[in-house]
């Protein structure tokens, strides 16, 4: 197992810090969630951790401002000098990808932000409020472990081959692994279903760059963007003549895919007319250009997709029935984002990743109240919207960070429907706990704010539309018993 992937309640933090008194208080606050280990000076530098030995670094700002080793560590994190001193551990820690949480009292707060907008995961202030430092600490580690996992990813897409251009690690995905790996080889018929923008097409091109057919040419088309008059001229060709207009023969999409794979997305849009043409060419695997009775063999492979629902659009009468049973052999069903939340930071940190670069702008992060946004949104254009909605926040975004108000009004203040959340997680799993311990901590705010709801959530370092998801109807017994305290002390 990759160290990056190993259960997080013990993360291991390396204290840098001229200050001896401070690394024995934090032991006894932290332990037993963090194990926590001085780092080692030797002479006017400091050990570098490497990259297995730890996963945040908490850097005392104050003790090493003491020593007068301030001057020049935002520099570093915007220009990666190397000199013999702070610079020199700060570059090299940002170097090997190790997560920086600074340790500031008012004093040095001015420093500890610029650290954080050049490339610090974040700061608390000295003395440090436990809860705040345990949640800086270990959203840092988590931070960490999804870029690593990010990383990963990317490199697999960028070898474009099999199942590595499909992202997600969660039960839907999984299963969505399984059976492409299953009809990879197979000649059988593969119905892709799913609604717009679950990635249809990337299931059919994981299928074709998996199975023997991988080093062939795939040929996609998409039935809905190609006008009736014209749908079976573009898949099945046309002879010199066949039609008024037509300057010379022409090969079709079957032909033009040659031994390789024909991906056919939104089947369900195909009239009458040319059902029964496809059924035809499926059944006897050949077909003729249009003004032509020469038979051509068909050699690719075809796979089909839709986003609607065939079986209804067969009990309507609008999809012939026969072509329903030829073309679903084998079903792929691809996901909706909203059943793969637990994807969505690999996915989110893929997008930032693709069009930071894009865009040429210096965006490396989201902030963690913006990836719960991002987690809690229903996503009605599933993956494509996802893609879209980090665009336009890029585009937004003013500092390293992507940030919760970063992102479109539409997506912050949504709210979550149909089934309540605790609903569907199930009782005792770390969600559902973790979800009760945020409820929990959204009731407390708001009881120690008079019922100010905006103050409560500025305490929380959350944005107010997340606090209100937090404690909207229906609740766990824990949140009514919330409300029920809260409305007893508004009344006294």
């Amino acid at each position: 197992m990759d160290k990056l992937e190993r259960n997080l309640s013990n993360t291991r933090i390396n204290l840098i810090s001229d200050d001896p008194t401070l690394a024995s208080a934090l032991c006894s606050v932290l332990s037993p969630d963090f194990a926590l280990t001085s780092a080692i000076r030797e002479g006017r530098r400091w050990r570098i951790p490497s990259a297995d030995e730890t996963d945040v670094v908490l850097l005392d700002l104050d003790s090493l401002s003491s020593a007068s080793n301030t001057g020049s560590v935002s520099r570093c994190f915007a220009t990666g000098a190397r000199d013999a001193d702070t610079d020199t551990l700060l570059a090299n820690l940002k170097a090997k990808g190790l997560p920086v949480v600074v340790i500031a009292g008012d004093d040095s707060r001015s420093q500890a932000q610029d650290l954080v907008e050049h490339g610090a995961h974040g700061h608390v202030r000295n003395p440090p409020v436990i809860r705040d430092l345990k949640a800086m600490l270990t959203a840092a580690a988590e931070n960490r472990r999804v870029k690593h996992e990010l990383e990963r990813t990317r490199q697999r897409l960028e070898s474009l081959t099999g199942l590595d251009q499909l992202t997600g690690s969660s039960a839907p995905m999984q299963l969505v692994y399984k059976l492409v790996r299953k009809v990879a080889n197979l000649e059988t018929s593969v119905l892709i279903t799913g609604e717009s923008g679950t990635g249809k097409e990337l299931i059919s091109r994981a299928i074709h760059n998996t199975g023997n057919r991988a080093h062939r040419r795939f040929v996609a088309v998409s039935c809905s963007a190609i006008p009736d008059t014209l749908i079976e001229s573009e898949l099945f060709g046309h002879e010199k003549g066949a039609f008024t207009g037509t300057n010379g023969a022409r090969e079709g999409y079957f032909e033009q895919a040659g031994d390789g794979t024909l991906f056919l997305d939104e089947i369900g849009e195909l009239k009458p007319q040319t059902q029964v043409k496809l059924l035809r060419v499926l059944q006897e695997r050949e077909f003729t250009r249009l003004g032509s009775t020469r038979s051509i063999p068909l050699r690719a492979r075809v796979l089909l997709a839709t986003h609607r629902d065939l079986t209804r659009l067969v009990i309507e009468g609008h999809f012939r029935q026969d072509l329903y049973y030829r073309i679903n052999v084998m079903n792929i069903s691809a996901p909706e984002l909203r059943r793969r939340s637990s994807d969505i930071p690999v996915l989110a940190r893929y997008f930032l990743l693709k069009y930071s670069e894009q865009f040429r702008k210096p965006v490396d992060n989201i902030e963690p109240d913006a990836l719960a946004i991002l987690q809690r949104y229903p996503w009605p254009g599933n993956v494509r919207e996802l893609e879209n909605v980090i665009q336009r926040s890029i585009i937004m975004a003013d500092g390293y960070s992507l940030q919760a108000s970063d992102l479109p009004e539409e997506v912050r203040d949504a709210e979550v429907s149909g089934a309540p959340e605790d609903e569907l997680l199930p009782s005792g799993s770390f969600e559902r706990l973790l979800r009760d311990y945020k409820v929990k901590l959204a009731f407390e705010a708001l009881q120690q704010c008079n019922g100010n709801k905006t103050l409560a959530a500025q305490s929380l370092s959350i944005s107010r539309a997340y606090l209100h998801r937090l404690i909207r109807p229906p609740m766990a017994a824990a949140a009514e018993q919330g409300v029920t305290e809260i409305r007893n002390h508004l009344c006294a």
